[in-house]
């Protein structure tokens, strides 16, 4: 099946909110006292970044009697280009959000069941120095560990560090990109980067894999998408769901879930096969082909329609039409990657096609970006070397890269390999970013110390035995932004708007404090959050005054693409594109990917699938005024046929229940629609918060991570798949 749908809208359809929004009209009352404070009309603009997601787009405050009026795009971005998403937007409903987090507390109860106190930073770095040092006398420094994601959590990472610690993990990782990172590596010995390397501005042919570009904002990548159609430049999209993106597709193919790695198959099958590859690309910087061809003759078209239900001969269309734009085709890596547990080899096939078409280093296809780099703060002591080598958590994942939060989770139940006893936790709600919630409170039930560093009073919190308050990222100097883009390089800086509100602190000065409890003080010799930003742009003959002034500095880099005097260096063990993977085969893995058949739903139930809603960013941005009057509650998405056969109407609120007998919290408003398959059901991911804190989120909607009761972990890196749960819909909530 394929359909073709205007592009005409697109930009609309990425929820874009108007620039400029007037911030006071929207404020909660007890912020409205502004106008008590005359005297100073002149506005400062205060350039700095946005962590509203992990893009980081470059933004300028606007500042009125030291309050924050409004926020713009900084024009000198690379991120962002001057634009702001509809949540970059909102920066304001962050920044006053009357629910935030005001100063420390220490619970007093249980956890789960909290009983909070207000304590002051003093009394809470005391009692967080005291239980480290508990652990450390009797389990060692090795029994904590930091899972962090945000900008901030760099000065946590050095303290840690610097006390000893050697267990870190972002979810990112095993929750996320891992997969799509470990694959690429493997292939190229390199991955796709963060902005990804795709030049979509330049791709005559672009093909997405469940990749919802737009409902998941990346500025500066739907820009590229756009000037990419502008051009002429022709789209696939391969998604159960016709997502924004996908309406915008020329060829949209509703795959079955779980077959993905079917279609790339016959792809490449049919690209070799018929002699579509690029020849003297392969023959040049590739090795492993002739095994490669060897391994896919099964993965005919006519298999992959019966595995796929696309159709063979749309199957067969589509790989001649990406053949016929090659080199200029961009088959994109994804970014959410952690699907049914095969995610690796589903990512391989996606490098070995981009290779076999030889995009790699080419105009349209993956470029190769520009680096930059701002050296350490010169100076400090070296971290201490751990007493005992310990043993590594992952050795059950061969290409574990970076640490996972599976293992750390796994080895805080079981005390195997060795105990965990402490986690320090930045950044992260872990109720909504793991699978398997029992398991996670099983874990955190199991430690002795428990911190929580975050803006918001997040699910996660209610585990925790002490709160510490950041203050947002328009109040604070935090760790420089480094950007790798095609030909330039970007530097930005985070500096505060304002004073932080209330009694929340920054990182900077947090670390600093408890550093000093702790013993630390020679790993923190910088006054303040400047002079650490300062020192280290004077090492690196970075000019600061201008930095701070503009937001970014831009440095021009080289040829983004593979010329006769700019030959690729590929990071693999043999120096080459690998499309048979000795790697793999050595650790008794498949060294060319394998299709695995995954289960399917039960009679009576659906595949249970979620991502983003383009005004929010997860639970980040569910309790944000600005957005939440936009959007309050999540939707579940059914196939209008199958859900009124099932007597549903559009609107009604129903429950969900999964394939072990739990039951979601809260209740669901069905969405009737065209733009799904009937075999699956979708919702968006971040809503049904259960935090009584968070007085506009919670209970809104139906969490999702309430029903991810099963997961399958990537035998390669240890990536959890959590799109292997079924649900069935409930009637009468």
């Amino acid at each position: 099946m394929a359909t073709k749908y205007s592009r005409r809208t697109f930009l609309k359809a990425t929820g874009a909110v108007t620039a400029g929004v007037a911030a006071v009209s929207a404020m909660p009352e007890k912020f409205l006292s502004w106008a008590e404070e005359a005297g100073q009309k002149e506005m400062k603009q205060i350039p700095t970044f946005c962590e509203l997601c992990f893009w980081n787009c470059g933004l300028i405050a606007k500042v009125e009697n030291k309050k924050v009026v409004k926020v713009d795009g900084n024009p000198l971005s690379l991120r962002g280009r001057g634009r702001l998403c509809g949540r970059g937007n909102a920066a304001l409903g962050a920044l006053y959000d009357t629910d935030r987090l005001k100063f420390p507390l220490i619970n007093t109860g249980k956890r789960g069941e909290p009983v909070w106190k207000r304590a002051t930073w003093d009394e809470a770095f005391s009692l967080i120095a005291k239980k480290m040092s508990t652990i450390k006398e009797k389990y060692g420094a090795g029994a904590l560990a930091f899972i962090y994601h945000g900008t901030g959590s760099s000065f946590w990472k050095h303290l840690l560090h610097a006390y000893g610690v050697t267990t870190f993990a972002a979810p990112s990782f095993a929750q996320c990109r891992g997969p799509r990172d470990i694959g690429f590596v493997l292939t190229y010995g390199a991955d796709v980067g963060s902005p990804e390397y795709y030049d979509f501005s330049k791709s005559k042919y672009i093909v997405l894999f469940g990749s919802h570009l737009g409902e998941n904002a990346h500025n500066s990548q739907v820009q590229d998408i756009v000037k990419g159609f502008s051009s002429g430049a022709k789209m696939t999209v391969v998604d159960p769901r016709l997502s924004n993106i996908a309406s915008k597709a020329d060829h949209w193919l509703p795959i079955k879930p779980a077959t993905d790695l079917a279609l790339l198959l016959a792809w490449i099958r049919i690209i070799i096969e018929e002699g579509l590859y690029d020849k003297e690309y392969i023959a040049k910087y590739a090795t492993g082909f002739d095994e490669l061809r060897a391994a896919v003759q099964q993965y005919t078209p006519v298999w992959a329609e019966a595995e796929t239900t696309i159709s063979s001969d749309v199957i067969v269309e589509i790989a001649h039409e990406m053949a016929q734009c090659a080199p200029n085709v961009c088959i994109g890596a994804g970014r959410y990657t952690t699907w049914y547990g095969d995610d690796t080899q589903r990512s391989r096939a996606i490098a070995i096609l981009n290779a076999l078409l030889g995009s790699w280093g080419r105009e349209g296809g993956y470029f190769f970006p520009t680096g930059a780099k701002v050296p350490e703060y010169p100076g400090l002591p070296a971290y201490p070397h751990p007493a005992a080598e310990l043993p590594k958590l992952d050795e059950a994942y061969p290409f574990a890269l970076l640490q996972t939060t599976t293992s750390i989770k796994q080895t805080t139940i079981s005390e195997k390999p060795y105990p965990i006893k402490g986690w320090f936790v930045y950044g992260s709600n872990l109720m909504k970013t793991m699978p398997d919630k029992q398991e996670t409170i099983k874990a955190l039930k199991n430690l002795d110390l428990v911190v929580a560093i975050d803006t918001m009073p997040v699910d996660f919190i209610n585990y925790a035995d002490v709160v510490l308050p950041e203050c947002t990222y328009m109040e604070r100097y935090d760790e420089f932004a480094v950007g790798k883009f095609k030909g330039m390089s970007e530097i930005s800086i985070r500096q505060p708007a304002i004073e932080p509100l209330f009694e929340s602190k920054p990182s900077w000065w947090m670390t600093k404090e408890l550093g000093t409890k702790l013993g630390l003080s020679d790993f923190f010799p910088w006054k303040d959050g400047e002079e650490y930003l300062s020192k280290r742009c004077e090492a690196g003959g970075i000019d600061f005054a201008e930095l701070k002034r503009e937001g970014v500095i831009i440095k021009k880099g080289g040829n983004p693409y593979i010329t006769a005097d700019a030959q690729p260096e590929f990071g693999t063990p043999s120096g080459k594109i690998e499309l048979y993977s000795k790697q793999l085969a050595e650790k008794g893995l498949d060294p060319v990917p394998q299709y695995t058949r995954h289960p399917v739903a039960p009679p009576g139930y659906f595949r249970l699938l979620f991502g983003r809603a383009p005004l929010h960013t997860f639970s980040r941005t569910t309790n944000n005024f600005m957005l939440t009057d936009l959007q309050k509650e999540n939707y579940l998405w059914i196939n209008a046929k199958e859900g009124k056969k099932m007597g549903l109407k559009d609107g009604e609120y129903v429950m969900l229940l999964n394939q072990d007998g739990v039951t979601a919290n809260g209740r669901i408003k069905i969405k009737l629609t065209q733009r799904l398959r009937n075999d699956a059901v979708y919702m968006n991911h971040g809503f049904g918060v259960h935090s009584l804190g968070m007085s506009l989120a919670n209970g809104q909607g139906i969490a999702d991570d309430d029903l991810i009761t099963h997961h399958a972990i990537d035998p390669i890196m240890g990536g959890t798949a959590m799109r292997g749960n079924f649900v069935k819909i409930v009637k009468g909530a």
